[in-house]
């Protein structure tokens, strides 16, 4: 049985496969903002057994000046996939809602989808890197995060979600946001 402040998942004894909690972020400043991420939601649940999200917020641009706000959620999954597969499969999302990556690595987009943590997994190769870089950085990353699970620890700073959040630079500003529920 896994639980990370999300909803219990129990899983048969008798199961051929390991079930893996990941935490997703997900974000959108580009067309419909709230449809690009009821598509992303509803192609992720298609890879999982079960998904919990938080609420969404709007923040600004991070890393680059953009006038277009992002809206943003984390959400957990619980999957079957192991973290190349499951990159794949993401990206594979974030192409078909039209993201098209180029350089620089920040910029407006209609959908982005980073794997934030994968159980408690330490991951680098160059295709990947598990926990996120810079989730301890992002406050439109850990302000939801924490809403979601904020007892979940960081596999390598030990420290919960929270304690993250409140230790957080970034000072950007984040607001509630007040559109349809997704």
């Amino acid at each position: 049985m896994y639980t990370s402040g999300i909803k219990e998942c129990s899983v048969a004894a008798n199961s051929r496969f390991k079930l893996h909690l990941v935490f997703l972020s997900l974000g959108s400043n580009t067309g419909d903002r709230e449809a690009n991420l009821k598509n992303a939601i509803e192609r992720i649940e298609i890879l999982g057994v079960e998904m919990t999200r938080s609420p969404v917020i709007e923040s600004e641009a991070w890393g680059y000046d953009d006038e277009c706000k992002y809206l943003n959620l984390v959400c957990g999954i619980f999957t079957i996939l192991g973290p190349a597969e499951l990159l794949s499969e993401l990206q594979e999302i974030e192409r078909d809602l039209g993201r098209v990556r180029t350089k620089p690595i920040f910029e407006a987009r209609t959908i982005d989808i980073d794997i934030l943590m994968y159980d408690d997994e330490i991951l680098e190769s160059d295709a990947i890197t598990i926990p996120h870089p810079r989730l301890t950085l992002r406050n439109f990353v850990l302000i939801p995060f924490a809403r979601l699970s904020p007892n979940t620890v960081h596999p390598v700073l030990k420290k919960t979600i929270s304690e993250l959040l409140k230790d957080s630079p970034d000072k950007s500003q984040i607001f509630p946001y007040h559109g349809h529920e997704l």
